[in-house]
Protein backbone atom coordinates (compact mmCIF):
# COMPACT_ATOMS: atom_id res chain seq x y z
CA UNK A 1 0.00 0.00 0.00
CA UNK A 2 1.62 3.24 -1.04
CA UNK A 3 -1.20 5.45 0.79
CA UNK A 4 -0.55 5.85 4.81
CA UNK A 5 -4.63 5.48 5.73
CA UNK A 6 -6.73 4.60 3.96
CA UNK A 7 -10.67 4.00 4.13
CA UNK A 8 -13.74 2.44 1.65
CA UNK A 9 -16.87 0.32 1.57
CA UNK A 10 -16.93 -3.38 0.58
CA UNK A 11 -20.06 -3.98 -0.70
CA UNK A 12 -22.12 -6.69 -2.26
CA UNK A 13 -20.99 -6.56 -5.73
CA UNK A 14 -17.02 -6.85 -4.14
CA UNK A 15 -18.13 -9.64 -1.94
CA UNK A 16 -19.48 -11.55 -4.63
CA UNK A 17 -16.63 -11.01 -6.90
CA UNK A 18 -13.87 -12.11 -4.29
CA UNK A 19 -15.99 -15.09 -2.99
CA UNK A 20 -15.75 -16.35 -6.44
CA UNK A 21 -12.40 -16.03 -7.16
CA UNK A 22 -10.88 -15.80 -3.34
CA UNK A 23 -6.97 -15.04 -2.87
CA UNK A 24 -4.51 -17.47 -1.87
CA UNK A 25 -3.43 -16.81 1.97
CA UNK A 26 -0.70 -14.00 2.30
CA UNK A 27 0.46 -11.09 3.80
CA UNK A 28 0.32 -7.43 3.77
CA UNK A 29 2.74 -4.42 4.62
CA UNK A 30 -0.24 -2.79 6.60
CA UNK A 31 -3.04 -3.03 8.96
CA UNK A 32 -6.48 -3.87 8.35
CA UNK A 33 -9.39 -3.43 10.36
CA UNK A 34 -12.85 -4.56 9.10
CA UNK A 35 -15.81 -3.81 10.63
CA UNK A 36 -18.80 -5.69 9.00
CA UNK A 37 -22.34 -4.05 9.09
CA UNK A 38 -24.11 -6.61 7.40
CA UNK A 39 -23.33 -9.81 5.45
CA UNK A 40 -20.30 -12.32 6.14
CA UNK A 41 -16.96 -12.67 6.80
CA UNK A 42 -15.05 -16.10 6.84
CA UNK A 43 -11.33 -15.30 8.03
CA UNK A 44 -8.51 -17.85 7.88
CA UNK A 45 -5.64 -16.52 9.99
CA UNK A 46 -3.05 -18.87 12.59
CA UNK A 47 -4.00 -21.87 10.00
CA UNK A 48 -7.25 -21.27 11.59
CA UNK A 49 -10.65 -20.79 9.77
CA UNK A 50 -13.49 -18.50 11.24
CA UNK A 51 -16.82 -17.77 10.01
CA UNK A 52 -18.85 -15.06 11.83
CA UNK A 53 -21.95 -12.97 10.77
CA UNK A 54 -22.04 -9.22 11.00
CA UNK A 55 -22.07 -7.32 13.53
CA UNK A 56 -18.74 -8.19 13.71
CA UNK A 57 -14.86 -6.64 13.42
CA UNK A 58 -11.88 -8.18 12.30
CA UNK A 59 -8.24 -7.13 12.27
CA UNK A 60 -4.87 -8.24 10.89
CA UNK A 61 -1.42 -7.42 11.91
CA UNK A 62 1.14 -6.42 9.45
CA UNK A 63 2.41 -9.69 8.12
CA UNK A 64 0.48 -12.54 9.62
CA UNK A 65 -0.72 -14.99 6.95
CA UNK A 66 -4.27 -14.90 6.61
CA UNK A 67 -7.20 -15.06 3.66
CA UNK A 68 -10.56 -12.66 4.06
CA UNK A 69 -13.44 -13.90 2.15
CA UNK A 70 -16.57 -11.66 2.73
CA UNK A 71 -19.97 -13.24 1.61
CA UNK A 72 -23.29 -12.11 1.53
CA UNK A 73 -26.18 -12.77 4.52
CA UNK A 74 -30.03 -12.70 3.18
CA UNK A 75 -28.22 -10.63 -0.15
CA UNK A 76 -26.40 -8.69 1.46
CA UNK A 77 -23.07 -7.12 2.42
CA UNK A 78 -21.93 -4.13 3.70
CA UNK A 79 -18.61 -3.52 5.53
CA UNK A 80 -15.88 -0.77 6.64
CA UNK A 81 -12.65 -1.60 5.45
CA UNK A 82 -9.42 0.69 7.31
CA UNK A 83 -6.16 0.46 6.26
CA UNK A 84 -3.07 2.23 7.63
CA UNK A 85 0.94 1.81 8.12
CA UNK A 86 1.99 1.00 11.11
CA UNK A 87 4.12 4.26 11.70
CA UNK A 88 0.32 5.63 11.37
CA UNK A 89 -0.62 5.45 15.07
CA UNK A 90 2.92 4.12 16.26
CA UNK A 91 1.87 4.64 19.70
CA UNK A 92 -1.12 2.33 19.89
CA UNK A 93 -0.24 -0.41 16.97
CA UNK A 94 1.60 -2.73 19.39
CA UNK A 95 -0.81 -2.22 21.89
CA UNK A 96 -3.04 -3.76 19.19
CA UNK A 97 -1.06 -6.82 18.08
CA UNK A 98 -1.15 -7.71 22.05
CA UNK A 99 -5.01 -7.51 21.63
CA UNK A 100 -5.74 -9.58 18.43
CA UNK A 101 -2.72 -11.38 17.96
CA UNK A 102 -4.79 -14.50 18.50
CA UNK A 103 -8.26 -13.33 18.39
CA UNK A 104 -8.53 -11.63 14.99
CA UNK A 105 -12.41 -11.29 14.34
CA UNK A 106 -14.68 -10.41 16.90
CA UNK A 107 -18.58 -10.89 16.88
CA UNK A 108 -20.29 -8.10 18.04
CA UNK A 109 -24.04 -7.51 19.08
CA UNK A 110 -25.58 -4.68 17.60
CA UNK A 111 -26.88 -1.75 19.58
CA UNK A 112 -25.77 1.93 20.64
CA UNK A 113 -22.55 0.61 21.08
CA UNK A 114 -22.07 -0.78 17.23
CA UNK A 115 -23.66 2.47 15.82
CA UNK A 116 -21.13 4.63 17.31
CA UNK A 117 -18.10 2.55 15.79
CA UNK A 118 -20.09 3.22 12.41
CA UNK A 119 -20.71 7.10 13.27
CA UNK A 120 -16.75 7.00 13.52
CA UNK A 121 -16.17 5.46 10.26
CA UNK A 122 -18.32 7.80 8.44
CA UNK A 123 -16.62 10.62 10.11
CA UNK A 124 -13.56 8.95 8.90
CA UNK A 125 -14.88 8.63 6.03
CA UNK A 126 -15.92 12.36 5.03
CA UNK A 127 -12.89 13.50 6.10
CA UNK A 128 -10.68 11.77 3.77
CA UNK A 129 -12.92 13.18 0.81
CA UNK A 130 -11.98 16.62 1.57
CA UNK A 131 -9.18 18.04 -0.97
CA UNK A 132 -7.08 18.31 1.76
CA UNK A 133 -7.78 15.58 4.32
CA UNK A 134 -6.47 16.56 8.22
CA UNK A 135 -4.54 13.36 8.85
CA UNK A 136 -3.93 14.32 12.37
CA UNK A 137 -7.82 14.33 12.92
CA UNK A 138 -7.69 10.73 11.44
CA UNK A 139 -5.03 9.59 13.34
CA UNK A 140 -7.01 10.51 16.68
CA UNK A 141 -10.34 9.31 15.12
CA UNK A 142 -9.07 5.50 14.32
CA UNK A 143 -7.13 5.70 17.87
CA UNK A 144 -10.57 6.06 19.57
CA UNK A 145 -12.04 3.56 17.32
CA UNK A 146 -9.58 0.75 18.54
CA UNK A 147 -10.20 1.81 22.40
CA UNK A 148 -14.36 1.34 21.97
CA UNK A 149 -13.52 -2.16 19.88
CA UNK A 150 -11.28 -2.81 22.73
CA UNK A 151 -14.22 -1.97 25.20
CA UNK A 152 -16.22 -4.08 23.47
CA UNK A 153 -13.81 -7.29 23.72
CA UNK A 154 -13.07 -6.91 27.30
CA UNK A 155 -17.18 -7.43 27.96
CA UNK A 156 -17.25 -10.17 25.56
CA UNK A 157 -13.80 -12.41 25.77
CA UNK A 158 -14.08 -13.75 29.36
CA UNK A 159 -13.24 -17.68 28.58
CA UNK A 160 -9.64 -17.41 27.93
CA UNK A 161 -7.57 -20.03 30.04
CA UNK A 162 -5.35 -19.44 33.30
CA UNK A 163 -2.16 -19.69 30.63
CA UNK A 164 -3.53 -17.31 28.56
CA UNK A 165 -4.97 -14.80 30.66
CA UNK A 166 -1.11 -14.91 31.62
CA UNK A 167 0.79 -14.64 28.71
CA UNK A 168 -1.67 -11.95 27.40
CA UNK A 169 -0.68 -10.04 30.87
CA UNK A 170 2.89 -10.57 30.20
CA UNK A 171 2.83 -9.20 27.03
CA UNK A 172 0.44 -6.12 27.70
CA UNK A 173 3.06 -5.23 30.16
CA UNK A 174 6.33 -5.82 28.09
CA UNK A 175 4.79 -3.56 25.49
CA UNK A 176 3.95 -1.16 27.95
CA UNK A 177 7.44 -0.75 29.08
CA UNK A 178 8.97 -1.47 25.81
CA UNK A 179 6.73 2.14 24.97
CA UNK A 180 8.85 3.85 27.91
CA UNK A 181 11.43 2.42 27.08
CA UNK A 182 12.34 2.04 23.58
CA UNK A 183 14.68 4.47 22.48
CA UNK A 184 17.13 3.02 25.12
CA UNK A 185 20.14 0.83 23.60
CA UNK A 186 18.42 -2.00 25.79
CA UNK A 187 18.01 -5.48 25.55
CA UNK A 188 16.10 -8.44 26.36
CA UNK A 189 17.47 -8.68 29.76
CA UNK A 190 16.48 -4.89 30.45
CA UNK A 191 12.71 -6.42 30.06
CA UNK A 192 12.80 -9.53 31.60
CA UNK A 193 14.40 -7.87 34.68
CA UNK A 194 11.39 -5.04 35.00
CA UNK A 195 8.93 -8.16 34.79
CA UNK A 196 10.76 -10.48 37.37
CA UNK A 197 11.37 -13.00 34.79
CA UNK A 198 14.21 -14.70 32.64
CA UNK A 199 15.07 -13.25 29.28
CA UNK A 200 14.73 -16.57 27.87
CA UNK A 201 10.85 -17.13 29.29
CA UNK A 202 10.01 -13.64 28.07
CA UNK A 203 11.19 -14.85 24.41
CA UNK A 204 9.81 -18.11 24.56
CA UNK A 205 5.90 -15.85 25.14
CA UNK A 206 6.52 -13.03 22.58
CA UNK A 207 7.88 -16.10 20.47
CA UNK A 208 4.44 -17.80 20.77
CA UNK A 209 2.08 -14.57 21.10
CA UNK A 210 3.98 -11.96 18.42
CA UNK A 211 6.00 -14.46 16.64
CA UNK A 212 8.86 -12.52 17.12
CA UNK A 213 12.03 -12.41 19.48
CA UNK A 214 12.46 -9.96 22.42
CA UNK A 215 15.18 -8.11 19.90
CA UNK A 216 13.08 -8.47 17.44
CA UNK A 217 10.07 -6.52 18.57
CA UNK A 218 12.72 -3.91 20.33
CA UNK A 219 14.14 -3.41 16.87
CA UNK A 220 10.44 -3.23 15.55
CA UNK A 221 9.12 -0.75 17.51
CA UNK A 222 12.33 1.25 17.20
CA UNK A 223 12.04 1.34 13.26
CA UNK A 224 8.11 2.19 13.44
CA UNK A 225 9.31 5.15 15.50
CA UNK A 226 11.91 6.19 13.30
CA UNK A 227 9.35 5.74 10.19
CA UNK A 228 7.01 8.21 11.93
CA UNK A 229 10.15 10.85 13.01
CA UNK A 230 11.33 11.00 9.19
CA UNK A 231 7.59 11.38 7.65
CA UNK A 232 6.59 13.82 10.71
CA UNK A 233 9.62 15.79 11.49
CA UNK A 234 12.41 17.75 9.96
CA UNK A 235 15.24 16.26 11.82
CA UNK A 236 18.35 14.62 10.14
CA UNK A 237 18.64 10.63 9.80
CA UNK A 238 21.60 10.85 12.45
CA UNK A 239 19.62 13.01 14.91
CA UNK A 240 16.72 10.14 14.53
CA UNK A 241 18.99 7.19 14.91
CA UNK A 242 20.59 8.78 18.06
CA UNK A 243 17.53 9.56 19.21
CA UNK A 244 16.37 5.38 18.97
CA UNK A 245 19.91 4.25 20.02
CA UNK A 246 21.77 4.28 17.33
CA UNK A 247 25.07 5.60 18.35
CA UNK A 248 26.59 5.82 14.41
CA UNK A 249 24.62 6.40 11.34
CA UNK A 250 25.43 4.24 9.12
CA UNK A 251 24.64 1.19 11.76
CA UNK A 252 20.99 3.02 11.56
CA UNK A 253 20.69 3.18 7.67
CA UNK A 254 21.72 -0.45 7.33
CA UNK A 255 19.18 -1.95 10.30
CA UNK A 256 16.69 0.22 8.38
CA UNK A 257 17.66 -0.97 4.96
CA UNK A 258 17.71 -4.19 6.17
CA UNK A 259 13.98 -4.31 7.44
CA UNK A 260 12.34 -1.99 5.14
CA UNK A 261 14.13 -2.51 2.01
CA UNK A 262 14.97 1.50 1.72
CA UNK A 263 17.32 3.90 2.96
CA UNK A 264 15.97 6.39 5.71
CA UNK A 265 16.36 9.05 2.78
CA UNK A 266 14.66 6.84 0.34
CA UNK A 267 11.75 5.89 2.97
CA UNK A 268 11.41 10.22 3.58
CA UNK A 269 11.39 11.05 0.08
CA UNK A 270 8.48 8.36 -0.84
CA UNK A 271 6.23 9.81 2.24
CA UNK A 272 6.86 13.19 0.69
CA UNK A 273 5.32 12.44 -2.86
CA UNK A 274 2.57 10.48 -0.62
CA UNK A 275 1.67 13.53 1.45
CA UNK A 276 2.34 16.18 -0.92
Amino acid sequence: MNQLFKIFKLEEAEALKISASPEEPHTHDFEELIIGIEGQLEHFIDFNTTVLDAPLVSFVTKGKVHRVIPRLKNGKCNMWVLRFKSEFIPETTFQLYSNFHDHASLKLQSGECFNRLLTICEIIFGEMQQKSPDLSVVKHLLSALFIMIESERRKIEKDFSALEVNQNTTIQNFLKILEANYQRPVGAEFYAEKLFMSARNLNLICKKVLHQTVSEIIETRKLIEAKNQLTHSDKNISEIGFDLGFKEKAYFTKVFKKRTGQTPSEFRDDMKKLLS
